[in-house]
C-alpha cells in the first residue's frame, strides 16, 4: 500500500509539473502539427532574442527547452567532452552575472580553435536548466532538420 501511495504521489507531482510547463491540463491543445514538447516552449522554432532576460527567467524558474539568442564573455575554456558525441565546452558569463555552460557539438559543427577567455561570443541554441546556471546546446544545425538550428559567432566567424 505504501508503494502504491508513493507511485500515485509521484505521478501527481509529475502531472502538476507537466501542467505548469505545457498548460495542457487547463484545456489547451497544441496547435496541429506541434507536439506537446513544442507546446511547452511556445514558438520553439523562433528564438527568444532578449538573451539575458530570458536566461535569467529560465534559470530562476527551472525552465528548459528554450531556444534563445544572446551574448556573453568567455569566462573559462574547459576540456572537450569526448564521451559519446564530442562537445567543445566553455563557460560564458552573461551581462547579468549568470554563468552558462556551452556544450558545442564538434561532431556536427566546426571546433572554435582560437577560443579564449575574455572574448565575446554571440550564440543561438537551446537552454537546459541546471543549478549551476544552465547549459546551452544545439549550437549547430540538426542534420535531420527536426530541431531549430543554432550557431556560435566568434571573431567574425559563424560556427554552425
Amino acid at each position: 500500500m505504501k508503494k502504491l501511495l508513493l507511485v500515485v504521489a509521484f505521478a501527481l507531482s509529475a502531472l502538476v509539473a507537466l501542467s505548469r510547463n505545457t498548460g495542457l491540463l487547463q484545456g489547451e491543445r497544441p496547435e496541429p502539427g506541434r507536439s506537446s514538447r513544442d507546446h511547452a516552449s511556445p514558438g520553439a522554432a523562433e528564438p527568444r532574442r532578449d538573451g539575458d532576460k530570458t536566461l535569467t527567467s529560465a534559470f530562476e524558474n527551472h525552465e528548459s527547452n528554450i531556444i534563445v539568442e544572446g551574448q556573453g564573455v568567455v569566462a573559462k575554456v574547459l576540456k572537450d567532452d569526448l564521451d559519446g558525441s564530442r562537445h567543445q565546452r566553455f563557460i560564458l558569463r552573461l551581462a547579468s552575472g549568470q554563468t552558462l555552460l556551452v556544450a558545442h557539438n564538434i561532431d556536427l559543427s566546426r571546433r572554435i580553435e582560437s577560443l579564449q577567455a575574455g572574448e565575446t561570443v554571440t550564440f543561438r541554441g537551446e537552454y537546459e536548466w541546471n543549478a549551476a546556471g544552465g547549459v546551452l546546446h544545439w549550437t549547430h544545425a540538426d542534420p535531420a532538420g527536426r530541431h531549430p538550428a543554432g550557431w556560435i559567432k566568434y571573431q567574425g566567424e559563424t560556427y554552425r
